[in-house]
């Protein structure tokens, strides 16, 4: 939020039109440069987060979404979030009013956006737009919100400083194949008690977290329209078969199918 009690992006504040008072939604468009990340904050609107070119990422707790244009993401109001891309995006930021919004989503959602969704974004975006049709196109959005089912990926770190060690190593080149053992020479811990740390603190195994990394850090480049070929070297499998094994047995889905219209 901004100091006037405005929602926020891209640096500046977003001024309502005059009929603001009629309309539910206010929007946002800028262009984030590669590896630009807001600071984690909260806003009493609900936003949906989206870009109509490239890759968002946003991150709300232990929750990790990926966001192409094919895909937004309903943040509740007063959700604590970070937003950033990789890559660079142009990112809409969209907030809805909640006592003027004839939906809701209790928690973040992922939104399918159907050519016409996308089409009624940009048309909303545009400067000058009447509050009638303004009213009009709004509505017909709150039709168009559509969740998409999806199986979470990624894993929160452990919180050990031993653990933890190895965990910011994986993040940073999921590719990095030392096994636990190694690992813990490295941290000067028993790899004993790096493997309980892992399922204490994470919930899983240490392998099972290396795939969830791996597999979160292949979504970016998979949205971005990387052939699977690359992708699956760049996250650490040997083969492009290893990798489409690894997150359908993860995901349910193949890595073709997921973010699929």
């Amino acid at each position: 939020m901004s100091q006037n009690g405005q929602p926020s992006v891209f640096g500046r504040s977003l001024v309502l039109p005059a009929t603001a008072g009629d309309t539910a939604m206010v929007f946002g468009a800028g262009v984030l440069p590669a590896g630009h990340w807001f600071d984690t904050h909260e806003h009493a609107q609900h936003q949906i987060a989206w870009a109509a070119r490239g890759v968002l990422v946003v991150e709300i707790g232990d929750g990790h979404w990926v966001l192409p244009p094919t895909r937004a993401l309903w943040i509740p109001g007063n959700a604590r979030h970070r937003t950033g891309t990789a890559e660079g995006a142009t990112m809409h930021g969209i907030f809805v009013e909640p006592d003027r919004c004839p939906v809701s989503f209790g928690a973040p959602t992922m939104l399918r956006v159907t050519r016409l969704l996308h089409e009624l974004f940009d048309h909303l975006t545009a400067p000058g737009t009447a509050p009638a049709p303004r009213r009009r196109a709004e509505a017909v959005v709150f039709d168009l919100l559509e969740p998409v089912e999806v199986i979470p990926i990624g894993a929160h770190p452990p919180s050990d400083p031993r653990a933890r060690q190895v965990a910011e190593a994986l993040t940073r080149d999921p590719a990095d194949d030392r096994t636990l053992g190694q690992f813990a020479i490295h941290v000067s811990a028993a790899p004993r008690t790096l493997a309980r740390l892992f399922v204490a603190e994470t919930g899983m195994s240490f392998g099972q977290w290396r795939t969830q990394i791996r597999l979160a850090a292949s979504l970016p480049p998979l949205a971005a329209g990387v052939p699977i070929a690359r992708i699956a070297g760049r996250v650490g499998y040997s083969t492009p078969s290893a990798y489409v094994a690894a997150f359908r047995r993860a995901v349910g889905v193949s890595p073709g199918r997921y973010f699929a219209r």
